[in-house]
């Protein structure tokens, strides 16, 4: 499956950086092609997911990185790295696209954010729950978790490497990527 042009001129209008954009797009396209993988296999009590727009939206995900302080992935904007999905929706609600692909944006960190998350861990976030709630939202917050921007965009973490990782966020995080772990992959 193949992005919609228009997830091509956006990427374009915000990503000037050659080596960001490489890395976003590369990023991207893994996310969205585990995310249909997981897509196509779904059969929970939740309608059929959108199979293009999981793709589109997932090629958009992480376009708030252009707005955050992280030179290492070759980011140089101002805001802290964790504020990459609220600025990534503020962009894609500016283009006029439809709320679903904001609201990805927003939900795709971690296994989702909740407003104690935010209070407890002094996040520099608005106030609210950013959790993944639509199924196509669940799917791409999923999939990310299985591909880094920092060393090999290409390599897909084992699923015992993804969660020793959402361990590291603390109880309640790990314990909502079981959740969408046991919700999404029934059948693989």
């Amino acid at each position: 499956m193949n992005e919609s042009a228009f997830v091509n001129d956006i990427i374009d209008r915000y990503i000037t950086d050659e080596e960001l954009k490489r890395l976003l797009i590369t990023h991207s396209r893994m996310v969205a092609q585990k995310a249909l993988s997981i897509a196509r296999e779904y059969s929970g009590p939740e309608s059929a997911p959108d199979l293009q727009f999981v793709y589109d939206a997932a090629m958009l995900h992480d376009i708030g990185i252009v707005k955050c302080d992280a030179p290492s992935i070759h980011c140089h904007g101002s805001l802290p790295y964790i504020c990459h999905g609220i600025a990534g929706a503020e962009i894609l609600r500016g283009e006029g696209l439809d709320e679903r692909f904001a609201r990805v944006c927003e939900r795709h960190t971690g296994s989702g954010i909740t407003r104690q998350d935010i209070i407890t861990q002094h996040l520099p976030l608005p106030p609210g729950d950013y959790l993944p709630e639509s199924i196509e939202e669940k799917i791409i917050c999923y999939a990310d978790k299985f591909f880094s921007k920092s060393g090999d965009p290409t390599a897909e973490k084992t699923p015992e490497r993804v969660e020793a990782s959402m361990r590291r966020h603390g109880p309640d995080a790990f314990d909502r990527f079981l959740k969408l772990q046991k919700e999404l992959c029934q059948n693989q």
